[in-house]
């Protein structure tokens, strides 16, 4: 930043100031000393190429200053060029920056100037609400609910800025749909009727448990229910809010597939009564990954908000775009923002598909005896030799496994092949030895007097205890296999607390209890949803009986039930191919095939 004297002349108001909409700004404070002394404190300019004027310089702080010295000009008081700071080019972020910091510190300016400012930071530069927060020694919580103001009409902005209408009811309309705002005004407006304001503006936005005929996205003649109307039948509300809801989330979900259909890249819908703040996301055409959002509020409103997607979505998609990727790259790197799974829930699936595919594979021998094989050529994770501990931070993902009938089965197999070497039925592992003195050359001496089936036996042991959880050999294993998770497998609580994912749990409801159960319980909560899955699979509180039910995730080989990523299907395509056409030069023994034999 260089400093330099300018003539007024040559000076104009930058789109960046916040101020540059205003018209005759107020001076009459800065006004006398600027007549008897001039400009004291530089103003901050950029060269004004930016905004197509070279040659002349855009005011980014100071524009009051400016207006002053017009004025003192006009009474015949000239002091000369005025004392400037000049910018770096281009820099649109660092001017808003500067203006608004200037204007804060000297005239504390309206929330509705600094939404201005703040939305252009955001939306033009990327700033986030924390850089925001610190560039002006603000909370985040203030930042927030200045960019809150981005939910009004701007009539109601309008109506805040002027002074008309006060915090405690613009804070209330920031929650409110545009309908709401539209209806709110026109009492606003209405010389006979209330307008409520405050906490009553709350209340009228909130309170009650009456919805609108007026809301519903269903033919009101299809509707079976009961409909209250008014005494000149213009409008009417709903008797049975639950039969209304049933109604109504049928028909987002019809709505929600017509629009998956039409191209769009996902479909979410947001749990009744959260709101859709827009300065929380971006707007995106569809063509370049373009989500629908939609809202519903406890009414039974519902709004769709197309084209968009979150900040964390657009920022990993421009930082992709920098790398010279293409539209369809782009794309995929915002729908891979958010996996299907959360951590603790992949573990639980890892690890019992891990559970299932060795407790087969024990029955194999012949198998794992090749895929030892394969290790050894190959190396492992695990080719240590060490056992895989099976272990997760959840203390229910790990009492789940350890009772599984997958781990049951494995664990008589195991105890079987501890009797066979001489180990002590207590040891941990096959590989970790018996604890005594004789080390590896005495186990080889030992496994040299054994027959074929026994060794083969406790190879697939060995073999399943050092098999990586997670890993594309279980996927391997197990597709090739055919390994029936139902016999192995039985939903539990530690499965179901760990299902957050609302649209993964309708997925779930509609494989069970049908399109029509999942439909009209589109946008109820996970719990709720998880509730009637549950009533399927014990037959309970009048629902049908679900028997041997796997989700797509555990069974082989696994599917998703959303198109965000799934890591084990990923692993799973990514060794697919080779197991096509696998010859079979050896039988495949069936579980009893060998026999243990007696010491």
């Amino acid at each position: 930043m260089q400093l330099a004297n300018i003539d007024l002349g040559k000076l104009f108001v930058s789109k960046t100031n916040m101020r540059h909409a205003d018209t005759a700004p107020d001076v009459s404070d800065i006004l006398p000393t600027l007549k008897a002394r001039g400009v004291i404190v530089p103003l901050v300019v950029r060269p004004g190429e930016d905004e197509g004027r070279p040659g002349m310089f855009g005011i980014v702080a100071g524009s009051r200053r400016r207006r002053a010295t017009e004025i003192a000009l006009s009474e015949g008081i000239d002091h000369g060029p005025l004392p400037c700071a000049i910018m770096e080019p281009g820099d649109d972020a660092a001017a808003l920056e500067a203006s608004l910091i200037e204007n804060i510190a000297r005239l504390d300016p309206d929330e509705v100037a600094q939404w201005d400012c703040f939305t252009r930071l955001v939306q033009k530069e990327g700033r986030s609400v924390e850089q925001i927060g610190q560039t002006f020694g603000l909370t985040e919580l203030y930042v927030r609910r200045v960019l809150a103001l981005g939910n009004l009409l701007p009539r109601v902005r309008s109506l805040y800025r002027n002074g008309e209408i006060n915090a405690a009811s613009v804070r209330h309309l920031t929650l409110a749909t545009k309908a709401q705002q539209k209806a709110w005004l026109a009492l606003f407006d209405s010389d006979e009727d209330y307008c409520p304001t405050g906490a009553q503006l709350k209340s009228w936005l909130f309170g009650g448990a009456s919805i609108s005929t007026k809301n519903a996205l269903f033919p009101l003649d299809t509707y079976k229910g009961k409909i209250v109307a008014d005494l000149f039948g213009e409008d009417g509300v709903f008797a049975d809010a639950d039969q209304f809801w049933r109604a109504q989330n049928a028909a987002i979900a019809t709505r929600r597939d017509e629009l998956l259909a039409a191209g769009w890249a996902d479909v979410e819908i947001i749990e009744p009564g959260r709101h859709f703040h827009s300065w929380e996301y971006e707007r995106t055409p569809k063509d370049k990954g373009g989500k629908i959002f939609v809202s519903v509020t406890h009414q039974g409103e519902v709004e769709i908000h197309e084209g968009y997607r979150s900040g964390k979505e657009a920022k990993k998609a421009r930082a992709t775009a920098a790398k010279g990727s293409t539209g369809e790259a782009e794309k995929q790197a915002a729908q891979a923002a958010k996996p299907e799974t959360t951590g603790p829930l992949q573990t639980y699936i890892d690890l019992h598909r891990h559970a299932a595919a060795r407790a087969v594979l024990a029955d194999h021998p012949a198998v794992a005896f090749r895929l030892m094989v394969a290790h050894a050529i190959t190396g492992s994770g695990l080719w240590s030799v060490r056992v895989e501990p099976q272990t997760a931070r959840k203390d229910a993902i790990t009492e789940s496994v350890e009772t599984s009938a997958a781990e049951t089965r494995f664990d008589e197999k195991r105890r079987a092949v501890l009797a066979l070497l001489n180990f002590s039925a207590e040891e941990p592992t096959v590989a970790g030895g018996n604890g005594k003195s004789e080390g590896t050359a005495a186990i080889f001496a030992r496994l040299l007097a054994l027959p074929d089936a026994d060794l083969f036996a406790i190879a697939a042991i060995v073999m399943g205890e050092t098999m990586e959880v997670g890993s594309a050999v279980v996927e391997a294993v197990g597709n090739y296999l055919d390994v029936d998770m139902a016999d192995l497998w039985t939903p539990d609580q530690a499965f179901f607390d760990l299902i957050r994912d609302r649209q993964v749990a309708n997925a779930m409801l509609r494989e069970i209890g049908g399109k029509r159960i999942a439909d009209g319980n589109v946008a109820e909560k996970v719990k709720t949803q998880k509730g009637i899955i549950r009533d399927h699979l014990t037959g309970e509180n009048q629902r049908p009986k679900v028997e041997g039910w796997v989700p797509k995730w555990l069974r082989f080989p696994a599917a998703s039930y959303t198109a965000r990523p799934f890591p084990t299907l990923g692993k799973w395509k990514a060794v697919q191919r080779h197991f096509r056409k696998v010859p079979q030069p050896f039988e495949i023994e069936q579980p009893g095939a060998y026999a243990i034999a007696a010491e």
